[in-house]
Order: C-alpha cells, then sequence, then structure tokens
C-alpha cells in the first residue's frame, strides 16, 4: 500500500475552503462579497519616490479624492491599485500621482469582466483552485462530468479576449529590474561611506589618534558622506518639500544637514578648527566633548546616521527584489513548448513544436507520456493519469478521459493525450494563481492601516517635539550647544522606517515564498486573523505531508518479496508516481530489480509485462481479476483496511 507521510485531517467549522493550501479567513459578520458598485476597470500603478508609510498615505490621499476612484497603495511593491467606479483617465492617474510629488507609470489596466461583474478579479483563480482542490483532481470536473463555467475550466473554445482577460497579469521584469538598479545604488553609497564613517569614528572618539589638524581630515572625510551618501535622504525630502509635504525623509535630511551645518560652523567659526584641539567621549553624557570648552563637532553623527540607514535602504531594496523570484519561480512551472497539432484531410494530422506563448484558445495539442499539460484545456481524446499535486498536493494521479478538462502545468504521467486548449495566457489557472499572490503582496493588513494613519500626522508632530526641545532647552538657559543636541537628537531618533516598512516587506516576502512552497494566501486580512485561529483546516494532503508517495506495507500472498520484486521491476518503467514508489520500496529492500520486456502501458487501469519469462500485471484488482487472474485469499480485506488508513492501494 502506498501513502503520503504523516497525513493529518484538523477540522473545525467556520471556515470556507479555499483549495489546496489555501488560507481562509473566518467568515465574518456583515462580510460582502464584493462593493455594491460596478467596477468600470482597475489600474496598476508602479509609483516611484515613496520612501516611508507618509508617502504611501499622502499619495492613497491624493488619489482617493478623486471622484469614482478608490486607492490602495503599498510601500513595499512601490504600487498603487486604483479601483474605477467612475470614468478616469491614466494620464489623470498619473498627473495627480505627480502632483504629490511622486513619479507614476502605468503597469496594467483591467477592464471590468462582461456583465458589469464587480470586485476581485484574482478570486476567479481562488474559484478555479477550490473546485480542483474539493475534488482532487486537476481537471475541476464535476461528479458528473460536466465542466465548471470558471474561464480557463470550460469545456468549449472560447474567444481569446474572454479567455485572457480573467486576471491582471503578475508584475513582470521591469518592477523588478528597477528594485535590482536601486540596490545596486544603494549599496555604492553604503560601502564608500561606511568606508569614509570608519576613520571619522575612530578619529572623533579616540584622543589617542587624534593628530594636528585631525577635525578638518574629520570634516573632509564625513562631507562626501552627508551630501552624496545621504543625497536619496535629501533628494526625496525636496521632493516632499516643494509639494508642501514632510515624509521620514524629513526627518532623516534634517537631522543630518543640521548636525553637518553645526559641524561647519564650529569648525570654521566656533573656534572648534584650532589646531591641536582635542575631543574626547565623556561617559557621563555620552557626547562628545571638546576641551577648552570648544563648540562640539557631530561630523561622526552625521556620517554614522546615513550610514546605518543606506544599509536599511539596502536591505530592503534586496528583499523587494528577492520577493518576485518566488512568484516568478511559481509562474515558471508551466510548460515552455508545446506540440501543436493540426487535423487535415481523411483523418491525417500534422504536428509542430512551438512555444506556449504562440497557443491559442481553440488550438489542438498533444501532451504525451511525462510532458507537461501546456495550458487549461478539455481532453478531446486519450485517456491517462495526471499528476496534478503542484496544484492539489495530492501525491495520487487522477484519471482523465474524454470530455474531461485539465490543467495547465499538471503532469500527463501514462497515456497519450489530444487536448483543446480554452485559455491561453493570463486566462490560465496557473496564472490566475499568480495574480492573487501579487493582489495579496499588494494588499494591506489593517494594522498596516493604523501604521499609515498614525504616519500621516508623524512627521509633523516630531518636527514641533524638535522644535520645542530646541525652545525648551534656551529658555531654561542650557546654551546653544545642549539645545542643538536634544533638538537634532529627537529628529534622527524619531525616524521609525520599521513603522511603514516592517508589515508590507514582512507580507511581500511571505507570501511570495509561501507560493513557491505550494501555499496560496487570498490577502493580507487573512494572515493578521490567524492571531485568532485556535484549530487549522486542512482539507488536503500535501499541506502537512510530503506529497510524495512511498510503499508503508504489502498485502501478504506468501510470496511477499518475490511478488515485490516482480511487480518492481514492471513499474520501473512507468513514470506514474504509484509506480514509483512501489519501485523505490522494491530497490531499498531487494536491491537490483530484473529487466521487463514487452511492457505495456493501460491507462487507468495497469501495467503488464515479461519478468524472467514470467507474465506480470500490476493493477487495480477489478482489471486484474477481468484477466483471469486469482487474487489472493484476504486482499480485498487487505486493501480495505489500508485505505481505511489513509493509503493508496
Amino acid at each position: 500500500m502506498c501513502s503520503p507521510k504523516e497525513g493529518t485531517t484538523v477540522s473545525e467549522p467556520g471556515f470556507e475552503p479555499r483549495g489546496p493550501h489555501g488560507t481562509s479567513s473566518p467568515s465574518a459578520p456583515g462580510a460582502s462579497a464584493g462593493p455594491a458598485t460596478a467596477d468600470l476597470a482597475a489600474v496598476d500603478l508602479a509609483v516611484g519616490g515613496m520612501t516611508c508609510a507618509s508617502c504611501v498615505a499622502r499619495v492613497e490621499k491624493k488619489l482617493s479624492r478623486l471622484e469614482g476612484v478608490s486607492a490602495t497603495v503599498n510601500l513595499a511593491t512601490e504600487s498603487a491599485h486604483v479601483r474605477l467606479l467612475a470614468p478616469v483617465s491614466e494620464a489623470e492617474l498619473i498627473a495627480t500621482v505627480e502632483r504629490a510629488g511622486y513619479t507614476a507609470s502605468v503597469i496594467r489596466r483591467t477592464p471590468a469582466p462582461p456583465g458589469g461583474a464587480t470586485g476581485d478579479q484574482a478570486a476567479q483563480a481562488e474559484q478555479a483552485v477550490q473546485e480542483t482542490g474539493r475534488r482532487g483532481s486537476p481537471t475541476g470536473v464535476d461528479d458528473d462530468g460536466a465542466a465548471p463555467t470558471a474561464p480557463g475550466a470550460s469545456g468549449g473554445a472560447r474567444a481569446p479576449e474572454e479567455a485572457t482577460a480573467a486576471a491582471p497579469p503578475p508584475p513582470g521584469e521591469p518592477l523588478g529590474a528597477s528594485h535590482l538598479v536601486r540596490a545596486a545604488d544603494l549599496r555604492r553609497r553604503l560601502l564608500v561611506s561606511l568606508a569614509l564613517s570608519v576613520p571619522v569614528m575612530a578619529l572623533s572618539m579616540l584622543p589617542a589618534l587624534q593628530f594636528t589638524g585631525w577635525q578638518w581630515a574629520v570634516a573632509a572625510l564625513a562631507l562626501p558622506v552627508a551630501t552624496w551618501g545621504a543625497w536619496p535622504f535629501h533628494r526625496a525630502a525636496w521632493a516632499a518639500a516643494r509639494h508642501g509635504a514632510s515624509t521620514m525623509d524629513t526627518l532623516v535630511s534634517l537631522g543630518v544637514v543640521a548636525a553637518t551645518a553645526w559641524s561647519l560652523w564650529a569648525l570654521t567659526l566656533g573656534g572648534a578648527g584650532q589646531l591641536g584641539m582635542r575631543m574626547s567621549m565623556s561617559l557621563a553624557e555620552l557626547l562628545p566633548r571638546s576641551q577648552g570648552h570648544h563648540p562640539h563637532l557631530y561630523f561622526e553623527s552625521a556620517a554614522w546616521v546615513t550610514t546605518f540607514l543606506l544599509a536599511g535602504r539596502y536591505a530592503e531594496a534586496r528583499a523587494k527584489h528577492r520577493s518576485g523570484d518566488a512568484l516568478r519561480a511559481l509562474l515558471e512551472l508551466g510548460a515552455k513548448e508545446v506540440t501543436r497539432v493540426h487535423p487535415g484531410a481523411g483523418g491525417a494530422r500534422t504536428e509542430e513544436r512551438i512555444s506556449v506563448e504562440d497557443l491559442a484558445v481553440g488550438d489542438l495539442f498533444a501532451v504525451r507520456p511525462g510532458e507537461k499539460i501546456a495550458t487549461d484545456g478539455v481532453v478531446v481524446e486519450g485517456r491517462s493519469a495526471v499528476d496534478a499535486s503542484m496544484l492539489t498536493g495530492e501525491p495520487a494521479p487522477v484519471e482523465v478521459e474524454e470530455d474531461d478538462a485539465v490543467t495547465g502545468a499538471t503532469v500527463n504521467t501514462s497515456g497519450a493525450l489530444l487536448v483543446r486548449a480554452t485559455a491561453v495566457g493570463q486566462g490560465t489557472t496557473l496564472a490566475r494563481i499568480g495574480a492573487m499572490v501579487v493582489q495579496a503582496q499588494a494588499g494591506k493588513a489593517p494594522v498596516q492601516r493604523l501604521a499609515d494613519r498614525i504616519s500621516a500626522v508623524f512627521v509633523p508632530v516630531v518636527l514641533a517635539l524638535s522644535a520645542l526641545a530646541l525652545v525648551g532647552w534656551l529658555a531654561a538657559g542650557g546654551g546653544s550647544q545642549a539645545a542643538f543636541t536634544a533638538a537634532v537628537a529627537v529628529l534622527v531618533i524619531a525616524c521609525p522606517c520599521a513603522l511603514g516598512l516592517a508589515t508590507p516587506t514582512a507580507l511581500l516576502v511571505g507570501t511570495g515564498r509561501a507560493a513557491q512552497l505550494g501555499v496560496v494566501i487570498k490577502g493580507p486580512e487573512v494572515l493578521e486573523s490567524t492571531r485568532a485561529l485556535d484549530t487549522m483546516v486542512l482539507d488536503k494532503t500535501g499541506t502537512v505531508t510530503t506529497g510524495r508517495m512511498s510503499l508503508d506495507a504489502e498485502a501478504g500472498s506468501g510470496l511477499d518479496d518475490e511478488a515485490l520484486r516482480l511487480a518492481g521491476a514492471v513499474e520501473a518503467v512507468s513514470e506514474h508516481p504509484v509506480a514509483a514508489a512501489i519501485t523505490a520500496g522494491a530497490r531499498e529492500r531487494l536491491g537490483a530489480l530484473p529487466a521487463v520486456e514487452d511492457f505495456s502501458s493501460h491507462e487507468g487501469r495497469g501495467v503488464s509485462g515479461t519478468v524472467e519469462g514470467r507474465a506480470v500485471a500490476v493493477g487495480r484488482p477489478a482489471w486484474l481479476a477481468g484477466l483471469g487472474v486469482e487474487l489472493p485469499e484476504g486482499l480485498e480485506r487487505a486493501v480495505g483496511e489500508a485505505e481505511a488508513t489513509g493509503a493508496t492501494a
């Protein structure tokens, strides 16, 4: 008997099935399936220049003020998903973003489905996967044999426009390339800044290293860091200021500029530039204190604040780029080439090998044993077993025959099939799953929306507190140096980059990696709702199992080892997952297996061949009985007992 390892099922009412490995949120009271107003279209924009949650809040606010526009802006993906409830041009959307101080370009525009359907088009992928998972089949065929009417699964040919409009395409290379280019720029700035900041810190903090004129050397080393190294922060802060806004970059830029400006004043006009001046670290105050009561220099603060923040931005850019790798790997599961079949006169057929991108709805294509099914379609001719584990997690293949629907990227394990394509490109189930992952990455969890609301007022509050600290110290007679130190400290330490980046970046990386492992997460709200779960429902193997079959036991017939040796020899030629498990178990237990002759595969029934002069047949009990094989006594009972434990006999 062959079975997945360590299968476990846990059940809990109150959850809707979401397909294989899917994650679902509880059915909340009052939850609706979609908005009451029909969408005209959805537009995805690439938004450049956003660096913090304040930027997100500003862009989202500007777009949402347009009549008939509902916008969701995501910092991690640097994108905006805009739902149009009224006619609004793409140019107007771009102009609105640019008026907010950022750049924008259209990634894609997705028309609403025919009939005015509303809401999330990636939900179609959820439906397709849910149907497949519920039946444990790659076909999505109902129990009565009728194919569902979900896009990409219908039994008849569809117009290309209808098939390909099923879901927005996933992000292409341009966005990933932009993250890579930005990461390279940040890495260059980080390395140069780090190389300059180390001697700046050493000279500023260690009196033993302070040679005559050291402070001028520190200034020469720190100025490139505070200007060129911190340029991304200065540029973003200036862009926001031109439009009457402030962001986290405003705090960073002001802090670096203030520390550098004070140090330059102290160096040139305040007496700190005198030759022979020394500066040490006061353990009492943990602040640099110059001897001779000269003003302090803060070049090391400006340099290291810049360096640390560049390191954070570089790590962020790398995480954004790598997050797309998992999604690209998911979409790479599909076939690259396909054998298109052209029917001719008198039943003659011609074949040509083409790229999958050239396949159109209604085309016939051949799928030979061991090949991936190129795209969603309906079997026109043939019978075989299809391995749909990449979609359902089920290691046991499902038998398909004429009029059954099949899903692209699943594997034909045994017989030859002739399939008619019903969906291509972005209309396929695999592409719609990718679109669902993209939408989950671009969505916002409730905690992230809270962070956005806080950040909208955070920067002005910090600026006010910094000014208050400056005035307070001056009013209390603390002196200009103490007042300046307190004000700059408030600016620099109050920059909570994690406030706007932690949640979206974790969501971006997590959903991409989950998709690569076969777990499709519907959206960020689902992840946040899991904190209230006490029981998780896993309705498919492959979720808590390996998804691969192994030989557990064989029914006793008095010739266990010999029967296993002969069965393993015949199954070694088959590509069926059950055959692979039997062969692996036989080799592990008995070593090398004999050669097989006259091998035949009987689709949906079993295999046969000649081993050491003996005819051997391995397959379904009913098929074996039809061949006149006398089944060992107790075999039926053993099969039933194995199946009751979750094994596949």
